[in-house]
């Protein structure tokens, strides 16, 4: 078939595309890992964008309003229901195949499991028989009945008699019966119109069925336009993926070096920043040793100076103290006082002990020639080479790799070259253009066909009509002209015609109401099982599964689905789960599950997950030998810091003197005492001289001691600087120079794991993007590339047209025209009843009055007629002439 091999050949190209997931999950090499406390996770891979699949826009909506007509609908099947309430007998029907897969042979009903199955059936369509049953006895009986009720009607029986006796509640039966008979043809009226409605909605549907043809094929043909379109970008998505793995490669050095560097600055970065801080130690204990050694110079000379400007000022206030006004008996007290002080003005700090610091300061400024901090920064930009150094190593690699990507895609085109799909979707469009003029040419054919269908429905029901207007007729000519005055024989015209018209409309019921009793039998047992045997299960898939059951066509036929498609009957492929795939809107590869015919892994690993690749970075090997951490000047520099006698220098002498004050006393506090003493003298020469040595005492504070302090404490902070780097400074130089031997080490001889490590999540990196695309190509198979909703709109759309369209609209046609012939049934009675009263009648009841005596018992009847005088039956009599005087009331009444 010229759509199987479109199909086939478009899903076999399709398949190819993509798919690599599963297998690529399933056959992935697992990889020994070491300590996951030493892995670090590879980093996220860069989500790519590959667009929007070009959609399909399919135009059939396979969904229908019924209408008003569809309250019919709903009442037709709860009394389908009623009939048969029983469920979907698939288990039964499965068994009656299989049992018969051969043929119907007669012979093979009589053994017992065919018998049992028949019983199963009778059970199941036990409402259908019934109701057919009654539907062909009516069928039998009606004309025999009319038959008989002719012919007793021609031997004046069965109501054939002219004669109409009189009854007390005649007028209330004549209404009864009128009403009845309006009741009923109004039912039958109903009946009629429902009918016609169910004729009329056939005739309209068939025209919307030429709707849902164009627009399922136009959907097919959008279908065969847009898949190639949608083919061709997957495969061209591709590139999307191949330039960023190219962007990546183009970017190996910062990437993959980068990573590494990452990994290894951990133990490079620390070591280097502990030489660079050792190195601003370098400089710093120059400095502390500048101050120092201009402070001690600054606090020796000021030391002799302060030491000859204190001698000079105690002799002079000794030489003031011996003046003989401190000889008064008030004075010599406070002269006394101050004399006994006079050994306080002298220097408490001698710094004259003190070594010098030259030796390592001339030391130091000679390890300062060298520049360590440009010796480390230059290890520093060694390290940060590394990405360089990764790009040129890995030059001939990369070359590779980019080769080998160009070579997947040309094999992707070639293998896409491979199916003439646009060829076979040609094709198939060109079949669908055929067809479709084909079924077109048949339109004129249909619509003829469907005109005299609905001349025959309108036929029959212009039967029932019939009757009904001989009711109709005849009940406004026998109301209208009934006249309460007139006696049975001496009725009007009028009212003779209603009866007669009421006859003619029995007559017409037998004669039309059988007819039409088989035909309703016959559509109702026909279209009544399709709307439960195949509508039904239709609507709730239960019909699939009739279909779908394993070995159903043939025994050695597992499914029958894949093995019509892709002759391989073991496939799990079944009507329903494509159905449901399609009603989804998913792609054509998922729902014929050509995974299992197309295995599109084995072709991605061949092509999208060539091995090589990964082999190619396996094979990458980076030196990083030519890193050079710290220089061999750099390393002398820093044993000749150790060397340099810091350490020799006696600092807790140095704190020891510059913690003493540089004077015995605070020398403003001394003059400040002196001035308070001077001013408890009397007022005179010896007040202003003591008041005047205690002003040159302020002055030799001022510019003697407050010197010396700022040198001292200069000096302190210095010295306390200098003890804290020399404090275990060759430990701390040896532990710089072990770390940088050992970081150099591990670059130079244990980074080959930290290179494989990084070089593995930097190859993840690029499959990954590879994965994106076999994914993202995978689920466009699956749900956008070539959509077969058009599939499932065509079997609800054929649903609809068989269903709701004809089988609805038959069902509510028989049920119509079934409910009228069986309301013929009272409408005969009732028009042969009410026909009495309205007809002109041959003979009527006289009754006379033979005497005024009372004596009722001795009354004659008498029947008079204008044919013949006819005696009654002794007991009819002996009845009238009981009833003598009611008679005579009535009568007279009239």
């Amino acid at each position: 078939m010229l759509w199987t091999r479109w199909l086939v050949l478009l899903l076999c190209w399709g398949a190819t595309s993509t798919e690599h997931q599963a297998e690529q999950r399933d056959g992935a090499p697992a990889v020994v890992r070491q300590d996951s406390r030493r892995q670090r996770s590879p980093p996220p891979v860069e989500p790519l964008d590959f667009g929007f699949v070009p959609a399909a826009v399919y135009n059939t909506h396979a969904y229908h309003e019924q209408g008003p007509v569809g309250i019919l609908f709903n009442i037709v099947h709860a009394f389908l229901y009623v009939v048969q309430p029983n469920s979907f007998p698939k288990d039964l029907i499965v068994k009656v195949i299989q049992q018969n897969m051969g043929g119907i042979k007669i012979e093979e009903w009589r053994k017992p499991d065919n018998v049992v199955l028949l019983l199963q059936w009778i059970y199941y369509e036990s409402g259908f028989l019934i109701c057919g049953t009654i539907g062909f006895l009516f069928v039998v009986l009606m004309p025999i009945i009319g038959m008989c009720f002719c012919v007793c009607r021609c031997c004046e029986n069965c109501g054939g008699e002219m004669h109409q006796r009189q009854r007390k509640n005649a007028d209330c039966q004549r209404g009864f019966y009128t009403a009845s008979l309006v009741c009923t043809s109004v039912f039958i009226i109903v009946g009629v119109l429902i009918a016609y409605a169910a004729n009329h909605n056939v005739t309209t549907k068939i025209k919307n069925t030429r709707r849902f043809i164009n627009t399922n094929m136009r959907d097919l043909k959008t279908f065969a336009n847009n898949t190639p379109a949608q083919i061709e970008y997957l495969t061209g998505q591709y590139t999307t993926a191949k330039h960023k793995v190219l962007s990546d490669l183009d970017n190996i050095g910062p990437l993959l070096g980068g990573r590494i560097q990452s990994q290894l600055e951990k133990e490079v970065v620390p070591s280097l920043d502990t030489a660079l801080r050792m190195a601003g130690a370098m400089r710093e204990t120059k400095e502390a040793l500048e101050n120092v050694s201009s402070s001690l110079e600054v606090l020796q000379e000021g030391t002799g100076k302060l030491q000859a400007s204190l001698s000079g000022e105690r002799a002079s206030l000794s030489n003031t103290l011996s003046d003989p006004a401190c000889t008064n008996g008030a004075v010599s007290h406070t002269c006394n006082t101050i004399r006994s002080t006079l050994s306080q003005l002298g220097i408490n700090a001698d710094y004259s002990q003190l070594a010098d610091v030259s030796h390592a300061l001339t030391n130091i400024n000679v390890i300062l020639k060298t520049d360590l901090s440009n010796i480390v920064q230059k290890g520093y930009s060694s390290f940060n080479d590394t990405p360089k150094l990764v790009k040129e190593q890995t030059k001939n690699i990369v070359s590779g790799v980019k080769s080998m990507l160009d070579k997947i895609g040309a094999e992707i085109n070639s293998f896409a070259k491979m199916f003439p799909v646009e060829a076979s979707l040609v094709n198939f469009t060109i079949f669908l253009n055929e067809g479709q003029k084909d079924i077109e040419s048949y339109y004129p054919q249909i619509d003829q066909m469907d005109f005299y269908r609905w001349i025959g429905c309108v036929a029959l029901l212009c039967t029932v009509v019939l009757v009904v207007a001989f009711n109709i007729l005849g009940l406004l000519c026998g109301t209208c002209g009934y006249d309460k005055q007139a006696t049975p024989t001496t009725r009007g015209c009028l009212s003779n015609t209603g009866g007669n018209l009421l006859m003619a409309g029995v007559g017409f019921s037998f004669i039309f109401a059988w007819a039409l009793m088989g035909i309703v039998t016959a559509l109702f047992v026909a279209s009544g099982n399709a709307e439960k045997l195949i509508c039904e299960p239709l609507a709730n898939r239960q019909l699939f599964q009739i279909i779908d059951t394993p070995y159903l066509v043939h025994p050695a036929k597992k499914n029958f689905l894949p093995g019509m498609l892709f002759q391989n009957e073991n496939i799990d492929l079944t009507l329903g789960s494509m159905y449901r795939d399609c009603f989804e809107n998913n792609g054509l590869y998922h729902a014929l599950q050509l995974e299992t015919m197309f295995n599109i892994n084995s072709f991605l690993n061949r092509t999208v997950y060539n091995k090589d690749l990964a082999n190619v970075f396996e094979s990458v090997k980076i030196d990083l030998r030519d890193i050079t951490l710290l220089e061999q000047a750099g390393r002398d520099n820093l044993l000749n810091f150790a060397n340099s006698g810091i350490g020799q220098i006696d600092y807790d002498a140095y704190l020891a003197e510059v913690n003493k004050g540089v004077t015995q006393v605070d020398l403003l506090s001394f003059s400040t005492d002196l001035e308070a003493q001077a001013d408890q003298l009397p007022r005179g020469a010896l007040e202003n001289a003591l008041k005047g040595h205690a002003s040159s005492i302020r002055q030799i504070h001022r510019e003697q001691v407050v010197p010396m302090e700022q040198a001292m404490s200069v000096m302190s902070q210095s010295i306390k600087q200098l003890k804290m780097t020399s404090n275990n400074l060759p430990v701390k130089v040896t532990n710089i120079l072990s770390a940088i031997d050992a970081v150099e080490y591990l670059i130079s001889h244990n980074a080959s794991h930290v290179v494989k490590q990084e070089t593995k999540g930097y190859t993840e990196s690029l499959v990954g993007y590879f994965k994106q695309y076999t994914a993202w190509v995978k689920n466009s198979l699956t749900t956008e590339v070539a959509q077969c909703k058009p599939i499932s709109n065509i079997v609800d759309s054929m649903e609809i047209v068989g269903c709701s369209f004809i089988v609805d609209s038959v069902n509510t046609f028989w049920f119509g025209l079934g409910g009228c012939c069986v309301l013929l049934i009272p409408s005969i009675i009732f028009s042969i009843k009410l026909a009495k009263y309205y007809r002109r009648m041959d003979t009527e009841d006289v009754f006379e009055d033979l005497g005024n005596t009372g004596n009722h018992g001795e009354h004659m009847c008498e029947i008079h007629g204008d044919l013949a005088v006819l005696r009654y039956d002794w007991r009819l009599c002996f009845l009238a002439c009981c009833r003598v005087n009611w008679w005579r009331d009535h009568f007279q009444a009239a």
